[in-house]
């Protein structure tokens, strides 16, 4: 959104142009203006085109949850000479990325639910008018004083009472428009991460999957094969365990420390605040001098989830937590643990849940559960069998690693 010429369409072509490997589908709310009736287009020049009224918005809201479900939709063609729609319409196609760019679409709560990213352009008023006389004397075939006269009239008017109040609804506003490259580019950037993550993580805000790479998915073939040998799966695991915790170290929270370097130069560093077996070893690894407890949870084939044996650090409650288990699958026992640790007055905020593959069905249990607690996975498979195991999975990830049957 933005004022009139405030430079919307050059933003969003910058955007399209750099996420050319992507479908991108660009909607233009002013195709949806409202066909003038014989006796509006009498009195014209006293139409206000910038009120949220000449816009047929409802069409708008249906095309745009259509595109939303993946379905094609067909705008209409508005011509701004004769103030009609005219002709079929353009067919537009569902797309990866909808772009739905106009003066009010910020004005609507209605059209702002549908909106996952909410940005606004704000250029200065003197340009956009200059910008709008050239375009309206160019483009529409309209005279000078004609287009100062709507100016002072309609533009500006609306502009303070409708579209200026819409930009605190805005993500990101956006200075200088189409001149503001560090801004797209920031953008751009926020588009491909969403579009590289599991669908679960547009869900859930606390659920983090690792960016997968050839190295990533290597490790995770080599683990989930049966024909692995016992040393092999232990130290891919191991490395694919590392990579997990390293990750979840990097949300804990840090101190800043400076420290002097055997050159005896300062060095502005960090330090880390305070904060199932087959995983300590990397944890170690990452960590060393971590505080480790250990929680037995004996399941039950009715889902039913018995705690066995806990022990934990006396000063636990005034700690962050990394929460192991190397498979999350349906999530009972993940319950469990989370409870007990609740119980002991550890935040929910402060437990990270690092395990090495997850479930859908797991994911949501504890997801909706603990909204504040993180959740850390290299990979989501596809479901639960009926035994409530991983699949594709990877078996019985105790027994592989220890050699146990």
């Amino acid at each position: 959104a933005g004022g009139t010429a405030s430079g919307k369409t050059t933003v969003c072509n910058l955007i399209i142009s750099q996420l050319h490997d992507q479908r991108v589908v660009l909607v233009n709310q002013d195709s949806f203006y409202r066909s003038l009736t014989p006796e509006q287009l009498k009195n014209v020049k006293e139409y206000n085109f910038d009120h949220p009224d000449a816009f047929n918005t409802e069409l708008l809201l249906s095309c745009m949850e259509t595109l939303k479900r993946g379905e094609a939709v067909t705008t209409p063609n508005y011509d701004f000479k004769t103030h009609q729609s005219v002709g079929p319409g353009s067919k537009v196609n569902p797309a990866d990325i909808v772009i739905l760019e106009g003066i009010l679409v910020l004005h609507d709560e209605r059209v702002r639910d549908l909106l996952n990213m909410k940005i606004f352009v704000d250029t200065d008023s003197d340009l956009r008018l200059a910008r709008r006389i050239k375009r309206d004397t160019v483009e529409r075939g309209r005279d000078v004083q004609n287009v100062l006269d709507q100016y002072a009239k309609f533009v500006k008017p609306s502009f303070d009472e409708f579209i200026l109040p819409s930009k605190k609804y805005a993500d990101i506003i956006i200075p200088r428009g189409g001149d503001n490259e560090v801004a797209i580019d920031l953008i751009v950037q926020h588009i491909h991460t969403k579009l590289g993550q599991h669908d679960l993580c547009k869900i859930y805000p606390n659920l983090f999957v690792f960016f997968s790479t050839f190295q990533i998915g290597g490790m995770h073939t080599l683990i989930r094969d049966m024909q692995t040998t016992n040393h092999d799966f232990v130290f891919y695991a191991d490395r694919l365990i590392r990579l997990v915790v390293e990750y979840g170290l990097g949300h804990l929270p840090f101190t800043e420390k400076q420290i002097i370097t055997p050159t005896g130069s300062i060095y502005p560093g960090v330090v880390f605040c305070k904060s199932g077996e087959s995983m300590e070893n990397a944890l170690r690894a990452c960590c060393k001098g971590i505080k480790i407890g250990k929680i037995l949870i004996h399941g039950e084939r009715n889902d039913g989830r018995q705690l066995i044996y806990e022990k934990l650090p006396s000063d636990i409650s005034s700690r962050h937590v990394l929460l192991l288990d190397p498979v999350l699958a349906s999530g009972n026992s993940a319950v469990e643990a989370v409870s007990l640790l609740l119980s002991k007055g550890v935040p929910e905020s402060n437990i990270i849940f690092l395990n090495l593959i997850a479930a859908p069905q797991g994911i949501h249990v504890i997801c909706k559960k603990f909204p504040k607690l993180k959740v850390i996975t290299s990979e989501i498979d596809e479901t639960l069998d009926d035994d409530l195991r991983v699949i594709p999975g990877m078996g019985e990830f105790a027994d592989r690693y220890f050699g146990t049957d």
